[in-house]
């Protein structure tokens, strides 16, 4: 499971840096706000926060399973599945974000 982490990671750092060049000084980030307003825009560095937020859950996940439930199956099997969930979802995000502001 951390090769699909690890791999992500990549993937969201890879896209980065390829589209840097061409990615505005503010990017819509927080879309629960107000639509088509200065609310929804943030600095290009925040983007940042997607991929950490990830990584935080990603372990997170790791260490209540270890510390709570050791031993148990369905709890392991429950964390490994919202961990792919993660991934896919926080990478997914992260690449629909850079790529259509781009």
């Amino acid at each position: 499971m951390i090769y699909a982490l690890l791999a992500a990671n990549i993937t969201m750092v890879g896209t980065f840096l390829l589209r840097f060049n061409h990615l505005p000084p503010q990017i819509p980030l927080f879309y629960s706000k107000t639509p088509q307003t200065e609310d929804q825009l943030a600095d290009l560095w925040m983007i940042v926060i997607i991929p950490v937020l990830l990584n935080i859950f990603f372990v997170a996940n790791g260490i209540i399973y270890r510390r709570f439930f050791l031993g148990n199956e369905f709890v392991k099997k429950i964390l490994y599945y919202s961990n792919i969930i993660l991934v896919i979802s926080f990478t997914f995000i992260f690449m629909r974000i850079i790529l259509f502001i781009s």
